[in-house]
Protein backbone atom coordinates (compact mmCIF):
# COMPACT_ATOMS: atom_id res chain seq x y z
CA UNK A 1 0.00 0.00 0.00
CA UNK A 2 1.19 3.56 -0.73
CA UNK A 3 2.67 5.26 2.11
CA UNK A 4 -0.17 8.36 1.12
CA UNK A 5 -2.87 5.94 1.38
CA UNK A 6 -1.77 3.92 4.68
CA UNK A 7 -1.89 7.41 6.44
CA UNK A 8 -5.43 8.59 4.80
CA UNK A 9 -6.64 5.39 6.46
CA UNK A 10 -6.23 6.99 9.90
CA UNK A 11 -9.55 8.95 10.13
CA UNK A 12 -7.42 12.23 11.76
CA UNK A 13 -5.30 12.35 8.88
CA UNK A 14 -7.00 13.56 5.16
CA UNK A 15 -5.11 12.56 1.84
CA UNK A 16 -3.74 16.82 2.28
CA UNK A 17 -2.74 16.24 5.67
CA UNK A 18 -0.56 12.39 4.44
CA UNK A 19 1.07 14.50 1.64
CA UNK A 20 1.87 17.49 4.02
CA UNK A 21 3.41 15.41 6.49
CA UNK A 22 4.99 13.19 3.77
CA UNK A 23 7.11 16.05 2.27
CA UNK A 24 7.77 17.27 5.58
CA UNK A 25 10.02 14.52 6.64
CA UNK A 26 8.02 13.51 9.39
CA UNK A 27 7.49 9.77 8.25
CA UNK A 28 9.78 6.96 8.81
CA UNK A 29 9.82 3.65 8.03
CA UNK A 30 12.09 0.78 9.63
CA UNK A 31 13.96 4.17 10.90
CA UNK A 32 14.72 5.50 7.53
CA UNK A 33 13.05 9.53 6.45
CA UNK A 34 10.42 8.21 3.97
CA UNK A 35 9.62 11.47 1.96
CA UNK A 36 8.04 9.77 -1.78
CA UNK A 37 4.06 9.11 -0.60
CA UNK A 38 4.16 6.38 -3.63
CA UNK A 39 6.25 4.42 -1.34
CA UNK A 40 5.16 0.99 -0.66
CA UNK A 41 4.67 -0.18 2.78
CA UNK A 42 4.41 -3.87 3.84
CA UNK A 43 3.05 -5.21 6.75
CA UNK A 44 6.13 -6.50 7.94
CA UNK A 45 7.35 -2.55 8.19
CA UNK A 46 7.69 0.07 11.16
CA UNK A 47 6.04 2.95 10.67
CA UNK A 48 6.37 6.19 12.62
CA UNK A 49 5.44 9.68 12.69
CA UNK A 50 7.70 11.63 15.08
CA UNK A 51 7.82 9.66 18.23
CA UNK A 52 4.24 7.78 17.29
CA UNK A 53 4.33 4.21 16.18
CA UNK A 54 1.46 3.87 13.66
CA UNK A 55 2.56 0.59 12.79
CA UNK A 56 4.65 -2.27 14.58
CA UNK A 57 5.38 -4.60 11.48
CA UNK A 58 5.80 -8.15 11.80
CA UNK A 59 8.10 -10.68 11.41
CA UNK A 60 8.16 -12.55 7.99
CA UNK A 61 8.67 -16.08 8.25
CA UNK A 62 9.75 -18.24 5.66
CA UNK A 63 9.81 -22.42 6.50
CA UNK A 64 11.54 -24.69 3.84
CA UNK A 65 9.68 -28.69 4.97
CA UNK A 66 10.69 -31.65 3.27
CA UNK A 67 7.03 -32.98 2.86
CA UNK A 68 6.61 -36.25 3.24
CA UNK A 69 4.24 -38.66 0.69
CA UNK A 70 0.57 -39.29 2.27
CA UNK A 71 0.47 -35.41 4.00
CA UNK A 72 -1.87 -33.05 2.23
CA UNK A 73 -0.75 -29.09 0.74
CA UNK A 74 -3.02 -27.21 2.34
CA UNK A 75 -3.82 -25.42 5.28
CA UNK A 76 -6.41 -27.69 6.59
CA UNK A 77 -8.40 -30.77 5.01
CA UNK A 78 -10.95 -33.09 7.03
CA UNK A 79 -9.45 -36.29 5.98
CA UNK A 80 -5.64 -36.03 5.99
CA UNK A 81 -3.13 -34.48 7.92
CA UNK A 82 -1.52 -31.28 6.59
CA UNK A 83 1.51 -29.92 6.16
CA UNK A 84 1.11 -27.25 8.86
CA UNK A 85 -0.19 -30.16 11.01
CA UNK A 86 4.05 -30.87 10.94
CA UNK A 87 4.87 -27.53 12.37
CA UNK A 88 5.53 -26.87 15.64
CA UNK A 89 5.05 -23.11 15.29
CA UNK A 90 3.31 -20.15 16.86
CA UNK A 91 0.22 -18.38 14.66
CA UNK A 92 1.29 -21.26 12.09
CA UNK A 93 -2.16 -20.51 10.55
CA UNK A 94 -1.35 -17.11 9.26
CA UNK A 95 0.74 -19.00 6.96
CA UNK A 96 0.48 -19.92 3.37
CA UNK A 97 2.25 -22.52 1.25
CA UNK A 98 4.48 -21.30 -2.02
CA UNK A 99 3.58 -23.94 -4.25
CA UNK A 100 2.06 -27.47 -3.83
CA UNK A 101 3.00 -30.86 -3.93
CA UNK A 102 0.14 -33.89 -4.80
CA UNK A 103 -0.84 -35.95 -1.91
CA UNK A 104 1.93 -38.91 -3.33
CA UNK A 105 4.53 -36.38 -3.90
CA UNK A 106 7.62 -35.75 -1.31
CA UNK A 107 10.12 -33.23 -1.48
CA UNK A 108 10.74 -29.51 -1.00
CA UNK A 109 7.83 -27.56 -0.13
CA UNK A 110 8.63 -23.59 1.29
CA UNK A 111 5.72 -22.08 3.47
CA UNK A 112 5.91 -18.51 4.61
CA UNK A 113 3.27 -15.25 5.62
CA UNK A 114 5.31 -13.09 3.01
CA UNK A 115 2.45 -13.06 0.02
CA UNK A 116 4.93 -10.89 -2.55
CA UNK A 117 8.21 -13.37 -2.09
CA UNK A 118 5.89 -15.87 -2.63
CA UNK A 119 4.45 -15.23 -5.72
CA UNK A 120 7.62 -14.41 -7.11
CA UNK A 121 8.40 -17.60 -6.49
CA UNK A 122 5.29 -19.56 -8.07
CA UNK A 123 4.46 -17.08 -10.77
CA UNK A 124 4.66 -18.48 -13.94
CA UNK A 125 6.33 -15.55 -15.84
CA UNK A 126 8.80 -15.63 -13.67
CA UNK A 127 10.26 -18.68 -14.81
CA UNK A 128 11.96 -20.04 -11.96
CA UNK A 129 13.18 -23.66 -12.36
CA UNK A 130 11.17 -26.22 -10.55
CA UNK A 131 13.60 -29.73 -10.03
CA UNK A 132 12.20 -32.84 -9.45
CA UNK A 133 13.60 -36.84 -9.62
CA UNK A 134 11.01 -39.01 -11.37
CA UNK A 135 10.97 -42.84 -11.10
CA UNK A 136 8.75 -44.59 -13.44
CA UNK A 137 7.11 -47.97 -14.07
CA UNK A 138 8.72 -48.35 -17.54
CA UNK A 139 12.41 -47.43 -18.50
CA UNK A 140 12.82 -43.57 -19.58
CA UNK A 141 14.49 -43.42 -23.29
CA UNK A 142 16.56 -40.68 -24.80
CA UNK A 143 13.43 -39.75 -27.10
CA UNK A 144 11.69 -38.05 -23.77
CA UNK A 145 14.37 -35.42 -23.69
CA UNK A 146 13.89 -34.66 -27.06
CA UNK A 147 10.14 -34.59 -26.78
CA UNK A 148 10.01 -32.58 -23.26
CA UNK A 149 12.62 -29.94 -24.53
CA UNK A 150 10.09 -28.84 -27.42
CA UNK A 151 7.03 -28.96 -24.84
CA UNK A 152 4.03 -31.31 -25.30
CA UNK A 153 0.49 -30.06 -26.24
CA UNK A 154 -2.40 -30.26 -23.28
CA UNK A 155 -5.45 -30.49 -25.32
CA UNK A 156 -7.24 -29.65 -22.06
CA UNK A 157 -5.56 -26.44 -21.70
CA UNK A 158 -5.07 -25.79 -25.52
CA UNK A 159 -1.47 -24.71 -24.82
CA UNK A 160 1.99 -26.25 -25.25
CA UNK A 161 4.24 -26.50 -22.13
CA UNK A 162 7.16 -24.52 -21.69
CA UNK A 163 10.74 -26.45 -22.85
CA UNK A 164 11.94 -28.82 -20.07
CA UNK A 165 15.47 -30.60 -19.20
CA UNK A 166 15.29 -34.17 -18.30
CA UNK A 167 18.76 -35.93 -17.19
CA UNK A 168 18.57 -40.03 -17.37
CA UNK A 169 19.98 -40.77 -14.43
CA UNK A 170 19.11 -44.43 -14.72
CA UNK A 171 16.53 -46.94 -16.36
CA UNK A 172 13.59 -46.02 -14.31
CA UNK A 173 14.97 -42.78 -12.88
CA UNK A 174 15.36 -39.14 -14.37
CA UNK A 175 15.74 -35.41 -13.01
CA UNK A 176 13.11 -33.33 -14.73
CA UNK A 177 13.40 -29.31 -14.72
CA UNK A 178 10.21 -27.02 -15.23
CA UNK A 179 9.43 -23.55 -15.67
CA UNK A 180 6.13 -23.64 -14.90
CA UNK A 181 3.29 -25.45 -12.89
CA UNK A 182 0.92 -27.28 -14.96
CA UNK A 183 -2.10 -29.64 -12.95
CA UNK A 184 0.04 -32.87 -12.74
CA UNK A 185 2.29 -32.13 -15.32
CA UNK A 186 5.27 -34.36 -14.56
CA UNK A 187 2.75 -36.99 -14.62
CA UNK A 188 1.06 -35.81 -17.57
CA UNK A 189 4.28 -35.15 -19.65
CA UNK A 190 5.34 -39.11 -18.51
CA UNK A 191 2.21 -40.44 -19.39
CA UNK A 192 2.76 -39.23 -23.21
CA UNK A 193 4.90 -42.22 -23.23
CA UNK A 194 1.82 -44.26 -21.66
CA UNK A 195 5.12 -44.66 -18.91
CA UNK A 196 3.54 -44.32 -15.16
CA UNK A 197 5.34 -42.05 -12.83
CA UNK A 198 5.43 -44.02 -9.65
CA UNK A 199 7.54 -41.42 -7.08
CA UNK A 200 7.69 -37.80 -7.43
CA UNK A 201 10.22 -36.17 -5.37
CA UNK A 202 10.78 -32.06 -5.75
CA UNK A 203 14.44 -31.33 -4.98
CA UNK A 204 14.81 -27.88 -5.65
CA UNK A 205 12.43 -24.51 -6.30
CA UNK A 206 14.46 -21.29 -7.77
CA UNK A 207 17.91 -21.44 -6.31
CA UNK A 208 16.82 -22.86 -3.22
CA UNK A 209 17.29 -26.67 -2.89
CA UNK A 210 15.55 -29.27 0.00
CA UNK A 211 18.19 -29.47 3.24
CA UNK A 212 19.77 -33.30 2.62
CA UNK A 213 19.97 -32.95 6.62
CA UNK A 214 16.14 -32.80 6.52
CA UNK A 215 14.18 -36.06 7.02
CA UNK A 216 10.47 -36.25 5.60
CA UNK A 217 8.34 -33.90 8.18
CA UNK A 218 10.89 -32.10 9.21
CA UNK A 219 11.51 -28.54 8.53
CA UNK A 220 13.76 -25.26 9.13
CA UNK A 221 13.98 -21.57 8.54
CA UNK A 222 15.29 -20.44 5.39
CA UNK A 223 18.48 -19.02 5.78
CA UNK A 224 19.05 -14.78 4.63
CA UNK A 225 20.44 -15.68 1.08
CA UNK A 226 17.99 -18.58 0.57
CA UNK A 227 15.44 -15.31 1.01
CA UNK A 228 17.49 -12.92 -0.87
CA UNK A 229 17.32 -15.38 -4.06
CA UNK A 230 13.79 -15.29 -4.46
Amino acid sequence: MRLDRFLSNFPRFSRQDSRLLISAGRLRVDGEVISDPRFDIRDFQRVELDDELLQAGRSARYWMLHKPVGVVSATEHDEHRTVLDLLDEPDKRELHLAGRLDLNTSGLLLITNDGRWSRRITQPQQRKPKVYHVTTEQPITGEYAEVFARGLYFAFENLTTLPAGLEVLGSHHARLTLFEGRYHQVKRMFGHFRNRVVALHRERMGEIVLDPHLAPGQYRALTAAEVASV
